[in-house]
């Protein structure tokens, strides 16, 4: 008589999700993306200042210092380009364990410039290019202002340049973003939750009436319903019930401590969204132009305002990186 099977181990909750959706790591530390193995990667100016101050990524630092001080210039421009240099290090690093695209962020300061923005995408890519990364591997993260949409509309249109637009929390902005045929948008689902807890009475809700899952359930129902090509990734989760709440979703771009929690549990993930649902929702084609736009964003005060926070956030992180940079270079 043969032994009996041995029951087959099941799958992690990350594992399940990862059948379900494309995950996405959210750091710039190389060690966590090795752990976790995500398709892709992305960064913002607080993680690279975060990776920055590590010891482990010294000498990628040291090595962008370097590079600045020999290609001349005053001291700001030595910032600028050692800055720019570091972004694309790190990126290129990331490149090397993932099998997909690493999203590397336009400085927010430039957030309400078009053309600057444009202008410091093509910039990025260049330097890409020079350490043999073709476009096609990256996404430049731009701030969903106007000018940020505008500004993917060019790059995308005229560049090629694949866009990942960041700081989303309205409904009009991800309609812009997508009749601008922009590839991908980051929708900030646990920053939505806190606006929410922070504002109203309400202090906690069940994983499907969290008002961020709720706000990327919308944009990801209404760009299957209409068949845009842009895809939705969402970002920002505050806890694990955040995440199950949207899966099913594009992409999921998730810190290495809720990858964690979810490689610890077996509970089971269910799909929540899918294109096949999003075509039963009665909807109705929605206009966006930048009239419309400036206004839905005014009467939207969780938008209006975790927008401008998030861009003073990333300003205030890019400050720093290049204030070390600058004591170093002039040391």
């Amino acid at each position: 008589m043969s032994e009996p099977q041995t029951k087959r181990q099941a799958l992690t909750a990350l594992e399940q999700l990862r059948g379900l959706t494309v995950v996405v790591a959210d750091t710039g530390d190389f060690e966590a993306i090795g752990k976790y193995k995500p398709t892709d990667a992305t960064t913002n100016p607080s993680l690279i200042y975060a990776a920055s101050q590590m010891d482990a990524y010294q000498d990628l630092v040291e090595e962008a210092l370097e590079n600045a001080r020999n290609m001349g210039g005053s001291v700001e421009e030595q910032v600028t380009n050692a800055v720019d240099d570091v972004y694309v290090k790190f990126g290129c690093e990331i490149l090397k364990i993932i099998p997909g695209r690493v999203s590397t962020e336009v400085d927010a300061r430039m957030s309400f410039d078009k053309d600057a923005m444009i202008e410091k995408a093509l910039k990025l890519i260049d330097l890409y290019q020079e350490q043999g990364i073709g476009k096609d591997r990256i996404l430049i993260k731009l701030s969903s202002t106007w000018e940020g949409v505008e500004a993917a509309r060019v790059l995308e249109k005229e560049y090629g340049i694949h866009c990942n637009m960041t700081l989303l929390f309205n409904f009009h902005q991800a309609v812009a973003c997508a009749e601008a045929n922009v590839t991908l948008i980051s929708p900030f689902v646990g920053r939505i939750f806190d606006w929410f807890v922070k504002n109203t009475d309400q202090k906690s809700y069940t994983m499907l009436e969290d008002p961020g899952v709720k706000s990327v359930t919308k944009i990801y129902n209404y760009y299957k319903k209409f068949g845009y090509k842009t895809v939705v990734m969402g970002a920002s989760f505050r806890n694990t019930d955040q995440i199950k709440g949207l899966a099913g979703c594009d992409l999921l771009t998730i810190s290495p401590s809720l990858l964690q929690k979810l490689a610890d549990t077996s509970e089971e993930v269910v799909q929540q969204l899918s294109e096949k649902k999003a075509n039963l929702q009665d909807l109705e084609r929605v206009e966006v132009d930048e009239k419309i736009f400036r206004f839905e964003m005014n009467e939207d005060a969780m938008a209006t305002e975790k927008l401008a926070e998030g861009i003073r956030k990333f300003a205030a992180d890019a400050r720093k990186l290049e204030t070390e940079f600058r004591k170093r270079l002039q040391s």
